[in-house]
């Protein structure tokens, strides 16, 4: 694959993530719910597997590779996230002042970036390797779900 390709799809998937992000912390779930702790964690990531494993008719090979994207999905994110705990308190942070803390943004973007940028591989892995597992007939079904217009995973979808 040319650089310039893998570059813009990193860049592309670094910004949807950053995007998702920053629209996560300007309320939503996390504002009237606060953060998920391990538990509900570990429940919410239960729930999809059972729900992606029932709606693929997933054998037990296809299974495990969809938990280890989980796995993998769940690492960067936390990696995304990073220390900080808040995202929003972070956003927060940049207007808090008379003007827009440029320096902090551009920092809160590189160290987001850079996360993407080291993770990215092993997302694009794992999506690769439980995709590749699928039969051809789940294959489409993937691809028929994905193009709903609430998405796949969607309650109502």
């Amino acid at each position: 694959m040319p650089p310039w390709i893998k570059k813009t799809l990193i860049g592309l998937f670094g910004a949807s993530i950053l995007v998702g992000g920053l629209s996560a912390c300007s309320g939503g779930h996390y504002h009237r719910h606060g953060p998920m702790d391990a538990e509900r964690i570990a429940e919410v990531r239960g729930k999809v597997l059972e729900r992606v494993g029932s709606k693929l008719d997933l054998n037990a090979a296809q299974k495990q590779k969809l938990a280890t994207l989980a796995d993998t999905l769940q690492a960067q994110r936390a990696a995304f996230v990073g220390q900080a705990g808040d995202p929003r308190a972070e956003v927060q942070a940049l207007v808090a002042g008379e003007k827009f803390d440029r320096a902090r943004a551009q920092t809160l973007l590189d160290d987001k970036l850079r996360a993407v940028q080291s993770g990215s591989p092993e997302v694009l892995t794992a999506m690769a390797d439980f995709y590749d597992s699928l039969d051809p007939a789940q294959q489409q079904k993937v691809r028929e779900l994905m193009s709903k217009r609430r998405g796949w995973m969607s309650r109502h979808g």
